[in-house]
């Protein structure tokens, strides 16, 4: 059985780990090095396809992929599913990066781009440098990580300024507040990182917003 813990089992009598590690990355880069203007959508992986989050995932995938935008997610079910399912079914290229994980995550059928990770840190270098955007729903954990990773890359300029939408006021606005209550004022961050991310609901908008700063 393979074991659950990598980072555990990274040890220097194993270094030829890292031949898999380089492996991933040129599958990468290889696969997606020509996909063209992308938009990474996140969220979470236990949305429920009955729920308003799964459909309005559907639609703006659904209008991305009309707009000539590629749709990458993780390629597992929930919000991804919905944003794979959108892009497909709009006749667009839907691109879904999977995970291997010992719960929850498993592929859905609606990419026809699809790749599998054994390393998340290979996987979210895929995510933001084919991205154009970042499009973030409601989600757990996963959801934070990568959502405040690209933030911190872009805050700290290891990548260019993209548009990272954060999709649902009534989710999203007591994060927001948060940040400015102990974030900015304690001087943590700027008062210019709150630029760096907008809250909004409308599809349509979203999409004319993106559509603005990146050329298709």
């Amino acid at each position: 059985m393979e074991k659950q813990y990598l980072i555990d089992d990274f040890k220097l009598n194993e270094s030829w780990r890292l031949f898999k590690i380089m492996g991933e990355f040129v599958d990468g880069v290889e696969s997606l090095h020509d996909l063209g203007p992308a938009v990474s959508i996140f969220g979470s992986a236990r949305i429920a396809p009955n729920t308003s989050c799964y459909k309005k995932t559907e639609k703006i995938a659904a209008l991305f992929a009309k707009n000539n935008f590629a749709v990458v997610t993780g390629g597992g079910g929930g919000v991804m599913e919905a944003a794979n399912k959108g892009a497909a079914e709009a006749g667009g290229t839907s691109v879904g990066l999977n995970i291997h994980l010992p719960f929850e995550q498993k592929p859905n059928p609606f990419a026809n781009i699809t790749m599998e990770f054994k390393y998340f840190f290979i996987r979210k270098v895929m995510f933001i440098k084919y991205a154009s955007a970042y499009v973030v729903m409601p989600g757990g954990f996963g959801t934070m990580d990568e959502l405040f990773e690209v933030l911190t890359l872009i805050q700290t300029r290891r990548i260019k300024q993209f548009p990272v939408i954060l999709v649902g006021s009534d989710y999203w606005t007591g994060l927001l507040d948060w940040i400015k209550s102990r974030l900015l004022a304690e001087q943590s961050i700027s008062p210019e990182n709150l630029d760096l991310f907008q809250i909004m609901d409308d599809p349509e908008e979203i999409v004319r917003t993106i559509q603005k700063v990146v050329i298709v």
